[in-house]
Parts: structure tokens; C-alpha cells; sequence
């Protein structure tokens, strides 16, 4: 391939199907099914608190900066501008990129104390994802980072030292783990062609094949889960790998195949191990709703309403997952205010960065970053640790409670506006007699409670020194 048709291919790839690949809401209207077991459900409301995380996709889709995995997929929604090469090729160039991964300038230590200055609390790393490549030392493929050219690196086994690094930094560890895996021969079998994301050959004529991908599956996720020190979240992704029984409104609103058979790999006997190797494991089999999926994860997007039951938003920083050249990344002003949204409602917020190929952070998304944090440094209270309640916004002004019944008015203020004389709202009311004060700020503010409106006045000098925040918030209560 030469480098303009390369080129071309790989802004094919970015704009006519990234966004695509990945921008699902998963709606349903299956109810949300609590665990029973009491380590877990302790894990869940630790998680619960933690509001905002980072999730980062990372692996061989880096080197030419293309979508992760996606474009070695044959559905029909795929569009490639180069037509000149075969869908075969193709892949062998793709799984081929195993050879030029060579991330030299891997610094796990600066992604950590990056996430860790934006206030993000805790990581969900891609072990593995649908193209197959592992980002850590399994035994059971040598399609994996230790052994091409970086494996002789003194941190060749990645996953271990991404995982150490976020550890050092009192962050919660959640593995990434694709289901399906497109290049095992096991799931996308070479004797025949790969129409689709799904199994390439009828389980029912070819049982021992798919019992062996099974046992892969078992054999990964409990390396996974007894030689990376302590993980607390179990992230499966792929979620067309499931029992054909559990296909629902949701699954077929993606568009995609479905085979006639299950595509089960007895989630009962991982989640056993997984949770015999680590007590309380979070366990999220994403979409696969029921006793496996502990908190769902809508992507690209945030619900319409608000949710009692744990879930969490993943939305990248730019419009990738993984790194891409010249991303636009979205302002902090942008990134908090979704931040407030989700937690109003109940959720927490996993943002996607994605490394370049070398292992760093862009300066620009280390900048972002830190502007996120420095507001939660001042914030953060009406975030972290907190509930969402059923009044949880009235007008532009969301609300958030603290475990000890104290509230949190927060207003999302865009680029340019002008903070009024006055923040008002006509839900939640404070108590007769209570204190309202802006966080960040000495002393209380003058309030009252008139038919049902409470009216907040700020004097001159809190409008001139908050007008450029992305969002004022308010403790009362």
C-alpha cells in the first residue's frame, strides 16, 4: 500500500465509521438486576462514589491511529475509500501492525499523575480488545505485546505496570476485556470468511472449536484476575458474544447479524472464578443485562432521565477512543458540565484518552486535564460521594445530595456568560433557617423561599470572580 492510499484509507476509517462503531446509548427496558453478594454490592457503592474515571484504549490501532479495531470488520456499515486492496489484505496489514508497536516512551507513571490531577478516582485499561492483540504477557496466544518488538522493554508486560502506576495513585482498577476475539482462530476460524463481528462457523456443527474459545476466554480472564495484583471491575466488552436468549430490543437496534445459535461462553463459571480470585469483583457484561452486568454503561451519550441504579456514561475527551491524528479534543468547560449532568442523574463519568503509539499523553489532553481538576479541586464535594435525587434539576440549576442529607445546587455557565445577580429555583428548597454558601468561597449568601421559588443573591464580587467557571455550585441544607 502506498503512503497516499494509506492515507486516504485512514481517514476513511476515522470519519466514516469511528463515530459509528461507537456511538450507542444502549437503550432497554430490561430492569436493572442488584447483585446479591454482600462483598459486591459493598465494591458497587465504593465504585458509586467515585464519580469520574478514565478509560484508556490502547494498542497495536495506535500506530497508524486509526479506530480500534473496527475497520478488520466486514459489515456493510464499513466504508473504505481505498477500493484497490482486498478485504484479506486488509487484515493483513491490520494484524500485521503487531510488528511496528514498539512504544518506546511508554510512561504509565505520567497517565496516573495526569488522571490523578484531573481528579479522576478510578482507571479501565484495554487488556484486550476485538482485533485480539493483548496488552498483557498471556500464555495462551503470542499475539500479544511481549512478544514483538517491544517485548525485551523492562515494562514490556504493560498491563501490569499501567495497573501498578494507577495503584500507587489510590485509584480503583477495572480490567477492559474484550469477548469476542478476531483473531483466534477459535472465533474467527480461517477456513472460512469473516462476514461479521460475530463467530465466523455454526457452533452447533463445530462444538470442540468454540468449547476451546470458551476455555481461552477462562483461561485469559483468570490470568487476568490472580497476576495483576487487586482488580475491582471485570469490563467485558462485545457484547454480541451472549446467549442468543438474551437478544432484546437493544440488540437489535444496532443493526448488526445475529446467528441463529448462542454465542454463550457460561458467564455463571467466569464470574465464579473471577470472583474466587477477587473478592467482591465488580463484574460488567456490558448490554448482557442481568446478574452480570453490576452497572450498565451507555457510551457516547447520557441518559434522559434520571437512575437510582448504578451506571456510568463512557465519552472520549476527543472523538476517538484511541489516538488519532489532529483530534479535537472537548473543552473542560465541556467535560465538567457533562460531569455534572451524569452524577445529577445518577451516573459516573469514564473518559476516553487514548495514548499515541510511543505510550504518552498529548500535552493538550494532559491540559484538559488539569482543568478539570483544578474545578474539582474547589467542587468536588457536590461530586464525589454524592446521590442523585428524584428533583435533581429545575431550569439550568442541577441538584446533588451528600450522604449526610446536604445539598448541592449546581449551574452550568457557559463560555461568555454572565453571572447574574441571582441563582433561583423552585424544587428542593433549604430549610427554614439554613446556610447557603459557594463552594470555594468564605462566608453565606442572602437567600429566601417565596411561594415556593428560592432566590439566591450573589454580591458583585462573586459575579466577577465566578463568571468565567464552568459551573457555580451552591452547598445548603
Amino acid at each position: 500500500m502506498s503512503k497516499k492510499s494509506l492515507g486516504l484509507l485512514l481517514s476513511a476509517l476515522l470519519f466514516s465509521f469511528g463515530l459509528l462503531a461507537q456511538n450507542t446509548l444502549h437503550p432497554t427496558s430490561q430492569a436493572y438486576e442488584y447483585p446479591t453478594e454482600p462483598e459486591v454490592l459493598e465494591k458497587l457503592e465504593q465504585w458509586r462514589d467515585q464519580k469520574f474515571g478514565i478509560l484508556i484504549h490502547w494498542g497495536i490501532y495506535a500506530v497508524p491511529g486509526i479506530v480500534e479495531s473496527w475497520s478488520i470488520n466486514n459489515e456493510d456499515w464499513i466504508r473504505r475509500k481505498d477500493t484497490t486492496q482486498s478485504y484479506t489484505d486488509y487484515k493483513k496489514w491490520y494484524f500485521g501492525l503487531k510488528d511496528q508497536f514498539n512504544p518506546q516512551g511508554f510512561n504509565p507513571e505520567q497517565w496516573a499523575d495526569a488522571a490523578a490531577k484531573a481528579g479522576m478516582k478510578y482507571v479501565v485499561f484495554t487488556t484486550k480488545h476485538h482485533d485480539g492483540f493483548n496488552m498483557f504477557d498471556t500464555q495462551f496466544t503470542d499475539y500479544k505485546i511481549t512478544e514483538g518488538p517491544f517485548k525485551n522493554h523492562p515494562k514490556a508486560d504493560v498491563a501490569k505496570y499501567v495497573f501498578d502506576a494507577f495503584r500507587a495513585k489510590d485509584m480503583m482498577i477495572g480490567a477492559y476485556y474484550s469477548k469476542p476475539d478476531w483473531h483466534s482462530q477459535y472465533f474467527w476460524w480461517d477456513y472460512y470468511a469473516t462476514p461479521d463481528r460475530n463467530v465466523n462457523y455454526d457452533i452447533r456443527k463445530n462444538p470442540w472449536r468454540w468449547n476451546q474459545f470458551k476455555e481461552f476466554t477462562y483461561n485469559q480472564i483468570n490470568e487476568i484476575t490472580t497476576r495483576y495484583g487487586g482488580i475491582d471491575i471485570l469490563w467485558l466488552d462485545g457484547g454480541w458474544v451472549r446467549p442468543r436468549s438474551t437478544v432484546n430490543e437493544e440488540v437489535l437496534s444496532w443493526g448488526a447479524p445475529i446467528p441463529d445459535f448462542d454465542q454463550e461462553i457460561n458467564m455463571p463459571r467466569i464470574a465464579e472464578m473471577a470472583r474466587k480470585n477477587q473478592e467482591g469483583i465488580l463484574i460488567v457484561d456490558r448490554t448482557v443485562h442481568g446478574p452480570f452486568e453490576n452497572y450498565r454503561t451507555p457510551e457516547q451519550g447520557i441518559p434522559a432521565t434520571m437512575s437510582a441504579d448504578p451506571w456510568e456514561s463512557c465519552i472520549t475527551l476527543g472523538g476517538a477512543w484511541g489516538y488519532v491524528p489532529n483530534d479535537k479534543f472537548k473543552p473542560s468547560r465541556k467535560v465538567i458540565q457533562l460531569l455534572v449532568e451524569i452524577v445529577a442523574k445518577g451516573g459516573n463519568l469514564l473518559l476516553g484518552v487514548g495514548p499515541t503509539a510511543d505510550g504518552q499523553f498529548l500535552p493538550e489532553q494532559i491540559a484538559r486535564l488539569e482543568e478539570i481538576g483544578k474545578w474539582l479541586e474547589v467542587n468536588g464535594e457536590g461530586i464525589y460521594n454524592t446521590r442523585a435525587i428524584e428533583n435533581f434539576k429545575d431550569g439550568k440549576v442541577y441538584f446533588t445530595q451528600g450522604k449526610q442529607k446536604e445539598m448541592y445546587a449546581i449551574l452550568p455557565l457557559e463560555e461568555g456568560e454572565k453571572l447574574g445577580e441571582t441563582i433561583s429555583w423552585t424544587v428542593n428548597a433549604p430549610s427554614k433557617g439554613a446556610k447557603i454558601q459557594v463552594l470555594g468561597e468564605k462566608g453565606t449568601l442572602k437567600w429566601k423561599t417565596e411561594s415556593g421559588k428560592t432566590v439566591v443573591t450573589l454580591p458583585k464580587s462573586l459575579q466577577q470572580k465566578l463568571s468565567n467557571s464552568p459551573a457555580i455550585v451552591l452547598k445548603y441544607n
